[in-house]
């Protein structure tokens, strides 16, 4: 159904995308809107976290059950087997393996891809605990010992401390790292802070058994005196045929003097009374202990010289901003520098993910702006500086409220999250440039037919003329785009910013178009063009000079591409060299974006 109006033209009825054009065009919401939309862009960008790869929910626990004396033999029939059918039963459960050892069971729960950290935990916790029962009354097993590990125990920094001082040994080290790991468990955003190669001081007492029996005591008895007397601290297996215990410090025994000042028993001989102390049945001796591994560390470059070192490894909490954290350690190791750090132990920064993540993120939104940039130019060459204002802008509000809503996802800042949006640059600005192109096609078939051209009405018939079309390449690109959301496996969350993200920019770049544009074009153009309904046949604006400068460049376009199109089969091979002629000129422009996310 059409309208006939003063002007000679017809009026069609709009459909969504011409009301859209027609509400908004001359709106005073719009630009509140596309402000709104660039500041939730700033918003996410200061607060979205920026990591090196992407946050899975990769969730895997340990379970340890100790059987003290037992073979490995023995712990794999009567332990590990019954274990493993007994936590098979949890839903969620990808996979069970267990090693088995003297005295010791370690069975590893690895739940599926996507799982939720807190509730795959929760239901392991809830399986071991309701099946209590499940090993032979009176075996003599305690309790199994649960520890919970995902993608953010990954240690984020790693600090090692070296010194080229030789009087300094790897327990020194050992000593100043855990100075220094009190200290950055105050950080906010550190989740689990640890040494390697760490040498601890342990006191080892050896037990006169000719004494011991002098006294009616046990090795159990002294045992079990210890652990009571040593809350908070660690007491090592029994070795060497019951005569050796091995003791780190806790909350009362924290010194040689303690332990050997320790209450064992009490005696009474002849009538008299009297106190039996560690000391007079055992040799106490403090020692380093044997280290479960070792590190060092190439002290010159040329490798001639190697130091012991211990290391410091840090890990974050889910969802923390690696940059930021590690950011806040290194300035506080300089505030710590000759105050808990001795001026001859050295310090190096051995893994830093803040530093990779922060300096590849950069690049990509460096490559992003540049993507950016030649799109605007190439409306520029094409078209008018007008023109490519608008497109521009429209890029701009449609890459920040995609960036909000890739924070609002609960993506992080990463190289897939970002390639993402590199990958659907090119996309996202069809929107924006079809649109713009219509207005200024139909401006210029006015202008040739003498007709004047009202912005308010041609712009809404313009957008409407390509609006089913747009909206039809829109969700045909998302409906291609989307299925890779839904890949199974580590890959399927790994890979999931890239149609998330670009679909989700290819809604809003759609919106963009129907809403921003129309505004920015009618704010450009208003000026160029009268828009108060005279009717001058003759009426020529400012813009023809442009128009004129577009006129070549559409001769152009007719004498090189019209032969291809609609000339001989000739033409139509020049079309293809040329389509692939361009085609290996956008790939070459693309390489270095792709090669930041290959590193």
């Amino acid at each position: 159904m059409t309208n006939h109006n003063p002007s000679g033209s017809e009026q069609q009825a709009l459909g969504i995308s011409g009301v859209l054009a027609k509400s908004f065009q001359n709106s005073a919401l719009t630009p509140l809107l596309a402000l709104l939309g660039l500041l939730l862009g700033f918003f996410a960008i200061m607060v979205t976290p920026k990591e090196e790869e992407p946050q899975i929910d990769v969730t895997f626990a340990n379970v340890f059950i100790a059987y003290p004396g037992a073979s490995a033999k023995e712990v794999e029939q009567v332990i590990a087997i019954p274990a493993q059918q007994v936590l098979s039963e949890i839903s969620g459960v990808d996979d069970i393996f267990s090693i088995s050892q003297p005295g010791m069971a370690v069975l590893t729960v690895a739940f599926e891809v996507g799982i939720p950290r807190q509730e795959a935990i929760l239901n392991l916790y809830n399986q071991v605990e309701s099946h209590k029962d499940w090993f032979p009354a009176n075996l003599g097993v305690p309790e199994p010992v649960i520890k919970p590990m995902g993608i953010d125990d990954v240690p984020i920094m790693a600090l090692t401390l070296w010194s080229n001082n030789d009087e300094l040994t790897q327990a020194d080290l050992t000593r100043v790292a855990h100075t220094l790991e009190t200290e950055l468990k105050t950080i906010a955003g550190t989740r689990d802070i640890y040494t390697l190669g760490e040498h601890n001081q342990v006191l080892n007492i050896r037990l006169n058994p000719g004494k011991m029996n002098g006294h009616g005591l046990s090795f159990s008895d002294v045992r079990q005196r210890l652990m009571i007397a040593n809350n908070g601290g660690q007491l090592a297996p029994m070795v060497s045929n019951n005569e050796i215990i091995k003791v780190q410090a806790g909350a009362f025994l924290q010194s040689v003097s303690d332990v050997a000042n320790l209450v064992i028993a009490r005696y009474q001989n002849n009538g008299e009374q009297g106190l039996v102390y560690l000391r007079d049945i055992a040799d106490i001796e403090l020692q380093a202990d044997t280290p479960d591994n070792y590190v060092f560390i190439q002290a010159s470059q040329s490798g001639e010289q190697v130091r012991p070192a211990v290391t410091i490894a840090i890990a974050k909490q889910p969802g923390m901003n690696a940059v930021d954290i590690t950011n806040a350690i290194s300035e506080r190791i300089q505030v710590l520098n000759n105050r808990l750090i001795p001026s001859d132990i050295e310090i190096t920064e051995t893994r830093n993910y803040g530093l990779t993540a922060a300096e590849k993120s950069n690049q990509l939104i460096g490559k992003l702006l540049f993507a950016t940039a030649a799109v605007v130019l190439l409306v520029l060459f094409a078209m008018s500086w007008r023109e490519a204002i608008i497109v521009g802008g429209a890029i701009i509000i449609t890459l920040a409220i995609t960036l909000f809503a890739s924070w609002v996802w609960g993506f992080t800042l990463n190289r897939v999250s970002l390639f993402a949006l590199i990958f659907s640059i090119g996309i996202l600005v069809d929107d924006a440039i079809v649109v713009v192109e219509n207005i200024h096609r139909h401006i210029h078939l006015r202008q040739q037919k003498g007709q004047p051209v009202r912005l308010l009405q041609l712009i809404p018939e313009a957008v409407e003329e390509v609006g089913g079309p747009t909206i039809l390449a829109t969700f045909t690109v998302i409906a291609a785009l989307m299925p890779m959301a839904f890949v199974s496996g580590l890959m399927g969350p790994y890979m999931s910013p890239i149609p998330i993200n670009a679909s989700t920019g290819m809604m809003i770049s759609l919106i963009v178009a129907f809403i921003a544009t129309p505004w920015l074009s009618y704010k450009l153009m208003k000026r160029q063009y009268a828009d108060d309904g005279a009717a001058d046949n003759n009426h020529i604006s400012d813009h023809h000079a442009d128009e004129a400068a577009t006129g070549k460049l559409y001769d152009l376009f007719n004498r090189i591409m019209r032969p291809m199109l609609e000339g001989p089969q000739a033409g139509k091979k020049r079309l293809q060299l040329f389509l692939a002629t361009m085609g290996l000129i956008l790939l070459a422009v693309s390489l270095p974006a792709m090669k930041v996310v290959v590193l």
